[in-house]
Protein backbone atom coordinates (compact mmCIF):
# COMPACT_ATOMS: atom_id res chain seq x y z
CA UNK A 1 0.00 0.00 0.00
CA UNK A 2 1.39 3.37 -1.00
CA UNK A 3 1.11 6.46 1.17
CA UNK A 4 -2.21 8.27 0.75
CA UNK A 5 -1.85 11.35 -1.46
CA UNK A 6 -5.51 11.97 -2.31
CA UNK A 7 -7.92 14.70 -1.13
CA UNK A 8 -7.38 15.45 2.54
CA UNK A 9 -10.92 16.80 3.01
CA UNK A 10 -12.42 13.46 2.01
CA UNK A 11 -10.48 11.70 4.76
CA UNK A 12 -11.33 14.42 7.30
CA UNK A 13 -15.04 13.98 6.47
CA UNK A 14 -14.70 10.25 6.98
CA UNK A 15 -13.59 10.82 10.57
CA UNK A 16 -15.84 13.80 11.18
CA UNK A 17 -13.02 16.17 12.14
CA UNK A 18 -10.30 18.23 10.44
CA UNK A 19 -7.44 15.89 11.28
CA UNK A 20 -5.07 17.60 8.83
CA UNK A 21 -5.54 21.10 10.28
CA UNK A 22 -7.61 24.03 9.03
CA UNK A 23 -9.78 22.89 6.15
CA UNK A 24 -12.33 25.17 4.48
CA UNK A 25 -13.75 22.33 2.38
CA UNK A 26 -14.39 20.28 5.51
CA UNK A 27 -16.13 23.22 7.17
CA UNK A 28 -18.56 23.39 4.23
CA UNK A 29 -19.14 19.64 4.08
CA UNK A 30 -18.63 18.21 7.54
CA UNK A 31 -20.59 15.04 6.79
CA UNK A 32 -19.36 11.66 5.47
CA UNK A 33 -18.23 11.54 1.82
CA UNK A 34 -20.25 9.77 -0.84
CA UNK A 35 -23.52 10.27 -2.65
CA UNK A 36 -25.62 9.65 0.45
CA UNK A 37 -23.26 11.22 2.98
CA UNK A 38 -25.81 13.58 4.50
CA UNK A 39 -28.66 11.09 4.57
CA UNK A 40 -26.79 7.94 5.53
CA UNK A 41 -28.22 6.26 8.60
CA UNK A 42 -25.55 4.44 10.44
CA UNK A 43 -26.27 1.66 12.90
CA UNK A 44 -24.29 1.21 16.04
CA UNK A 45 -20.67 0.44 15.17
CA UNK A 46 -19.06 -2.70 16.51
CA UNK A 47 -16.27 -2.44 19.07
CA UNK A 48 -13.78 -3.60 16.44
CA UNK A 49 -15.02 -0.98 13.97
CA UNK A 50 -14.57 1.82 16.50
CA UNK A 51 -11.06 0.64 17.39
CA UNK A 52 -10.06 0.25 13.73
CA UNK A 53 -11.38 3.73 12.93
CA UNK A 54 -9.26 5.23 15.72
CA UNK A 55 -6.14 3.49 14.45
CA UNK A 56 -6.82 4.69 10.91
CA UNK A 57 -7.32 8.24 12.19
CA UNK A 58 -3.96 8.15 13.99
CA UNK A 59 -2.20 6.76 10.90
CA UNK A 60 -3.66 9.43 8.61
CA UNK A 61 -2.98 12.19 11.13
CA UNK A 62 0.72 11.40 11.35
CA UNK A 63 1.09 10.10 7.78
CA UNK A 64 2.37 6.70 8.86
CA UNK A 65 1.84 3.43 6.98
CA UNK A 66 0.58 0.25 8.67
CA UNK A 67 3.92 -1.54 8.95
CA UNK A 68 5.63 1.52 10.47
CA UNK A 69 2.71 2.10 12.81
CA UNK A 70 2.71 -1.51 13.97
CA UNK A 71 6.46 -1.29 14.62
CA UNK A 72 5.91 1.86 16.68
CA UNK A 73 3.23 0.05 18.66
CA UNK A 74 5.65 -2.83 19.27
CA UNK A 75 8.24 -0.39 20.62
CA UNK A 76 5.62 1.30 22.80
CA UNK A 77 4.38 -2.06 24.08
CA UNK A 78 7.90 -3.06 25.13
CA UNK A 79 8.47 0.21 27.00
CA UNK A 80 7.92 0.72 30.72
CA UNK A 81 5.37 3.51 30.23
CA UNK A 82 1.67 3.45 29.37
CA UNK A 83 1.57 1.84 25.92
CA UNK A 84 -0.97 4.21 24.33
CA UNK A 85 0.75 7.34 25.58
CA UNK A 86 4.19 6.10 24.53
CA UNK A 87 2.80 5.30 21.06
CA UNK A 88 1.69 8.91 20.59
CA UNK A 89 4.98 10.18 22.04
CA UNK A 90 6.88 8.12 19.46
CA UNK A 91 4.71 9.62 16.71
CA UNK A 92 5.37 13.11 18.04
CA UNK A 93 9.13 12.46 18.20
CA UNK A 94 9.37 11.75 14.46
CA UNK A 95 11.42 14.34 12.58
CA UNK A 96 8.67 15.14 10.06
CA UNK A 97 6.20 15.80 12.88
CA UNK A 98 8.61 18.08 14.77
CA UNK A 99 9.39 20.03 11.57
CA UNK A 100 5.61 20.55 11.27
CA UNK A 101 5.23 21.49 14.94
CA UNK A 102 8.05 24.03 14.65
CA UNK A 103 6.16 25.76 11.84
CA UNK A 104 8.75 25.07 9.15
CA UNK A 105 5.92 23.53 7.13
CA UNK A 106 2.17 24.06 7.24
CA UNK A 107 1.45 20.31 7.05
CA UNK A 108 3.05 17.01 7.97
CA UNK A 109 2.96 16.00 4.33
CA UNK A 110 4.94 19.13 3.44
CA UNK A 111 7.32 18.54 6.35
CA UNK A 112 7.97 15.01 5.13
CA UNK A 113 8.85 16.39 1.71
CA UNK A 114 11.24 18.99 3.17
CA UNK A 115 13.06 16.28 5.10
CA UNK A 116 13.21 13.91 2.10
CA UNK A 117 14.56 16.68 -0.12
CA UNK A 118 17.42 17.35 2.32
CA UNK A 119 16.37 20.78 3.56
CA UNK A 120 16.49 19.85 7.25
CA UNK A 121 19.37 19.27 9.66
CA UNK A 122 19.56 17.60 13.06
CA UNK A 123 22.40 18.77 15.30
CA UNK A 124 24.03 20.36 12.24
CA UNK A 125 23.93 17.19 10.09
CA UNK A 126 21.63 16.67 7.10
CA UNK A 127 18.94 14.07 7.79
CA UNK A 128 16.62 12.94 4.99
CA UNK A 129 14.64 10.28 6.89
CA UNK A 130 11.17 11.60 7.89
CA UNK A 131 10.72 8.82 10.47
CA UNK A 132 14.00 9.70 12.22
CA UNK A 133 13.32 9.60 15.96
CA UNK A 134 14.48 12.67 17.86
CA UNK A 135 15.83 12.65 21.40
CA UNK A 136 15.51 15.37 24.02
CA UNK A 137 18.01 18.13 23.32
CA UNK A 138 18.27 17.54 19.57
CA UNK A 139 18.45 20.73 17.51
CA UNK A 140 16.42 20.78 14.30
CA UNK A 141 17.20 23.47 11.75
CA UNK A 142 16.79 24.56 8.15
CA UNK A 143 19.84 23.90 5.98
CA UNK A 144 21.71 27.13 5.20
CA UNK A 145 21.04 26.91 1.45
CA UNK A 146 17.33 26.33 2.09
CA UNK A 147 16.64 29.26 4.44
CA UNK A 148 15.57 31.47 1.55
CA UNK A 149 12.96 28.98 0.24
CA UNK A 150 9.66 30.82 -0.11
CA UNK A 151 7.61 27.86 1.15
CA UNK A 152 9.59 27.77 4.38
CA UNK A 153 9.46 31.55 4.84
CA UNK A 154 5.69 31.59 4.24
CA UNK A 155 5.12 28.70 6.65
CA UNK A 156 7.15 30.35 9.42
CA UNK A 157 5.38 33.67 8.88
CA UNK A 158 1.99 31.97 9.26
CA UNK A 159 2.98 29.84 12.25
CA UNK A 160 1.38 30.82 15.55
CA UNK A 161 1.46 27.59 17.55
CA UNK A 162 3.55 27.38 20.71
CA UNK A 163 4.44 24.07 22.31
CA UNK A 164 6.06 23.76 25.73
CA UNK A 165 8.32 20.93 24.59
CA UNK A 166 9.79 22.81 21.61
CA UNK A 167 11.76 26.07 21.40
CA UNK A 168 12.30 28.04 18.20
CA UNK A 169 14.94 30.61 17.22
CA UNK A 170 13.53 32.71 14.36
CA UNK A 171 16.86 34.36 13.57
CA UNK A 172 18.76 31.08 13.21
CA UNK A 173 15.76 29.19 11.81
CA UNK A 174 16.36 26.33 14.19
CA UNK A 175 14.62 24.89 17.20
CA UNK A 176 15.26 22.47 20.03
CA UNK A 177 13.28 19.34 20.78
CA UNK A 178 13.43 20.07 24.50
CA UNK A 179 11.65 16.97 25.72
CA UNK A 180 9.25 14.22 24.74
CA UNK A 181 5.77 15.70 25.25
CA UNK A 182 3.45 14.50 27.97
CA UNK A 183 0.07 13.18 26.78
CA UNK A 184 -1.73 16.31 27.94
CA UNK A 185 0.65 18.41 25.79
CA UNK A 186 -0.27 16.53 22.60
CA UNK A 187 -3.25 18.31 21.00
CA UNK A 188 -4.38 15.49 18.72
CA UNK A 189 -7.86 14.12 19.41
CA UNK A 190 -6.89 10.46 19.43
CA UNK A 191 -8.22 7.83 21.84
CA UNK A 192 -5.02 5.83 22.04
CA UNK A 193 -6.45 3.20 24.39
CA UNK A 194 -8.72 1.99 21.57
CA UNK A 195 -5.64 1.41 19.41
CA UNK A 196 -3.98 -0.56 22.20
CA UNK A 197 -7.10 -2.71 22.57
CA UNK A 198 -7.16 -3.35 18.81
CA UNK A 199 -3.55 -4.50 18.60
CA UNK A 200 -3.85 -6.51 21.81
CA UNK A 201 -6.47 -8.88 20.38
Amino acid sequence: MARYTGPKSKIARKFGEAIFGDDKSFEKKNYPPGQHGQNRRRGKKSEYSVQLMEKQKAKYTYGILEKQFRNLFGSANRSKGVTGEVLLQLCESRLDNVVYRMGISTSRRGARQLVSHRHITVNGELVDIPSYSLKAGDVVGVREKSKSLQTIQDALAASNHVYEWITWNTEKKEGTFVSVPERMQIPENIKEQLIVELYSK
